[in-house]
């Protein structure tokens, strides 16, 4: 069953397509089988993996407003285990569209139903607004990662969005988790970006990834030449930074299903008296709330 994970920030420019394609291409290359979403209509992520402006092209927008069958949209990004939803500028339109239409929310998550059982992965990558397309790929999806790029303005953007995801939480998707959040464009020689770095740490804790995605001019030129970075040059630190965070999501997953088995066999190993039955469901319920708030599972401090 896949793991759905949506890559969002309203704020623009701060890495969240590069964060799709080169994570995908990182978890593929852990042999991971990963599909990429590419919701947003600028289709920067279809154009970064290699495949030009196609009128012709089916695309995101044929599934969600005209019900195409996704399976019919994938392509293969030209890497082992990788693929892709593209995008085009129609999907523009979708965001207008949607609007009076049922079930408008979940157009999305009614077509990955079909796919979970497909890959391992799946990274939507979304617009930088909080528009309809963004509420279908977090309604659809298992966590959100959050991209922050390492400037004092990126920091104003963080609790818009995640009092954004609290509601959506309320309403919409209540099992919707943090998958972390991620450093982008970091700059060891600046006093700024150490800084911004500790306040982030200091106030989401675990929940800020371990792996700091550098500048690198590689990681730049990539999409240019329309290939991930492991492509174009898997020793710059780019491609190690994203290498080290596929490595740490995989990481994350296996923690989760280690958690999960261990609440089981508790379970499985639970008096079956009428008062220790009880007792035993009280404390699962407790620790079902805590295991819910630690890790890469953790809900959103509020401000």
């Amino acid at each position: 069953m896949a793991r759905v994970i949506a890559i969002a920030n309203q704020k623009g420019g701060v890495g969240k397509t590069t964060t799709a394609v080169n994570l995908g291409a990182s978890l593929a290359a852990s042999e991971r089988r990963t599909l990429i979403i590419d919701s947003d209509p600028q289709a920067n992520a279809t154009s970064a993996l290699g495949f030009p402006k196609d009128p012709a092209r089916r695309t995101l927008y044929q599934n969600l407003i005209l019900g195409e069958s996704v399976e019919r949209i994938v392509l293969d990004a030209k890497m082992d285990r990788l693929e892709l939803v593209p995008s085009d500028k129609n999907l523009v339109g979708a965001a207008v569209e949607l609007v009076n239409m049922e079930n408008r929310e979940y157009r999305l998550k009614e077509s990955l139903a079909q796919l979970r059982e497909k890959y391992e992965y799946i990274l939507i990558d979304c617009p930088p607004s909080l528009d309809l397309l963004t509420v279908n790929a977090l309604a659809a999806s298992d966590s959100v990662l959050v991209p922050i790029q390492c400037e004092y303005l990126a920091l104003e953007g963080v609790s818009e969005l995640l009092d954004t995801l609290m509601r959506l939480r309320r309403t919409i998707n209540p099992s919707l988790a943090i998958e972390g959040i991620l450093l982008t464009m970091y700059d060891d020689r600046t006093t700024l970006s150490k800084q911004v770095a500790a306040d982030l740490r200091s106030f989401f804790g675990t929940q800020v990834f371990e792996t700091v995605i550098p500048r690198n001019v590689r990681l730049a030129e990539a999409p240019s030449h329309g290939m991930p970075v492991l492509f174009y040059d898997i020793h710059s630190k780019g491609a190690e930074s994203y290498i080290q965070l596929a490595k740490e999501v995989i990481a994350n997953a296996q923690k989760r299903v280690g958690q999960g088995s261990e609440r089981a066999d508790q379970g499985a190993g639970a008096p079956t008296s009428p008062t220790a039955s009880a007792a035993a469901a009280g404390a699962g319920a407790t620790g079902g709330t805590s295991s819910s708030s630690d890790g890469s599972s953790t809900s959103p401090q509020p401000d």
